[in-house]
């Protein structure tokens, strides 16, 4: 594959990444054999990325229009997942759903009849080819790598075409419409030989600029994996002062207190908003995204604002808008966290791709379903920027607000987000501790 020696930006030193694995499983076992052939069938080559002020990144957007019915898929998929994803763990949670969509996607445009039905329902569309052909020009928006940020999408196949010496077939056009559509490289590997999973996650760590280097174990039983990773950092567009950092507590949910540094700035013209239960405001990123922050008001918890889809929406977009004074005071932080997707993808209705029913025909004709979908995410935040592949709470500062001043003092659990230029969501979260 061909990539972009990522270089060090001493700007930024936050980073945020996402590693996510579908592993589908074959339902019969397979015979190990010591072969290390770990060829790459089918490479990609990454979108063109301008410089950061360049007007042709313009011309991109036009010439891949994103409907606004998928940008709404896409939410609603954020909604409904994160507001399961988000619960009272009493832990830091970080949580991609673009990356979880990218990699369900590409298992939808291998699917058919009930399996396939079930994923694009919960994907939100309606057609895998519009799910393929929009997914692709949301990609290509969507991706960055220039001087000042980068938002990089990765994602690969991974094969293994042999089974008790028996040849497993393979859809060429399922790995053809990946890579174009979703930038995916496919590889030869063999499952039952444990350099498969070291050779993944050099692959993760290649791609999420050794911010996350998984152990990944394979089985014998495994006949295909699909990975997506997520790397991105951006800088505010109005730093932080680091001056102005001081310690201070938080005030962890179990009653409990931490020190940790927070960085503070405030702005005497700024929009925010107030709904029922929160405070909302955001802070600008240079690549024209945003890192938004919800304060819960003061004795409600963050997630009484999530339970649900609908409430997380209300949340995330919701409210009564202003403009007027908003003062911040936030924590650094930085920490990752993993997550187990099954259970959760199983609530939201998709039960037939885990069976040995399965039908995963676009893919191969031999028996094949979903045993694992799993997350691992990194972030990181400081004076300079983020990086991150899901985020943390965002909290409230206290009693009711004047209608022209927003107190975003996060010094207690609280709810946040990344947004791309679009509005998509990249990463949400909930931060307990910032000093874990």
């Amino acid at each position: 594959m061909k990539k972009e020696k990522i270089k060090e930006n001493k700007r930024v030193t936050t980073a945020v990444s996402v590693l996510l694995i579908l592993a589908i499983g074959f339902l019969f076992s397979r015979v190990n054999n010591d072969s290390s052939d770990t060829g790459l069938i089918l490479d990609v080559v990454y979108p063109v990325a301008y410089a950061f002020e360049d007007d042709r990144q313009w011309d991109i957007r036009e010439q891949n229009p994103v409907d606004d019915s998928f940008m709404a898929a896409i939410n609603d998929f954020s909604y409904k997942t994160g507001s399961l994803i988000l619960n009272d763990a009493g832990k830091n949670t970080n949580y991609s759903p673009l990356s979880l969509y990218y990699a369900l996607a590409i298992a939808a445009t291998g699917a058919e009849n009930e399996t396939e039905a079930e994923l694009l329902s919960l994907l939100c569309v309606t057609e895998s080819q519009e799910l393929a052909e929009q997914s692709g020009n949301l990609y290509r928006t969507l991706y960055k790598d220039n001087e000042i940020g980068k938002l990089k999408i990765a994602n690969s196949i991974w094969l293994d075409d042999d089974m008790n010496g028996e040849k497993i077939e393979y859809k060429e056009g399922f790995a053809e419409q990946a890579a174009d559509n979703f930038y995916a490289s496919s590889h030869s590997v063999d499952f039952s030989n444990s350099e498969t999973g070291k050779l993944m996650s050099k692959w993760v760590s290649d791609n999420t600029n050794g911010t996350i280097s998984p152990t990944i174990e394979t089985d014998a039983e495994q006949i295909l994996s699909i990975l997506n990773t997520i790397y991105f950092y951006d800088e505010w567009i109005n730093r932080f002062d680091k001056d102005k950092t001081k310690e201070d507590i938080f005030y962890i949910s179990n009653g409990n207190e931490v020190k940790a540094d927070f960085m503070n700035q405030t702005f005497g013209s700024a929009r925010f908003a107030k709904g029922d239960g929160f405070t909302r405001a955001n802070l600008a990123l240079k690549n024209a995204g945003k890192m938004i922050f919800i304060l819960p008001d003061e004795g409600i918890s963050p997630y009484e604002l999530i339970t649900s889809p609908q409430g997380m929406k209300q949340t995330f977009e919701g409210g009564e808008n202003f403009n007027g004074q908003v003062a911040w005071k936030i924590p650094k932080f930085s920490f990752e966290s993993k997550l187990k997707l099954n259970n959760i993808l199983k609530i939201l209705s998709v039960n037939s791709a885990f069976t040995a029913d399965a039908d995963f025909s676009g893919i191969t004709e031999n028996m094949a379903y979903i045993t694992d979908v799993q997350q691992e995410t990194h972030i990181a935040i400081d004076e300079n920027g983020v990086e991150a592949a899901a985020f943390t709470q965002i909290d409230y500062a206290g009693a009711a607000l004047p209608e022209d001043r927003a107190d975003m003092i996060l010094d207690r659990p609280f709810i946040y987000c990344i947004t791309a230029e679009n509005g998509s969501l990249l990463f949400v979260g909930i931060c307990e501790n910032p000093a874990e």
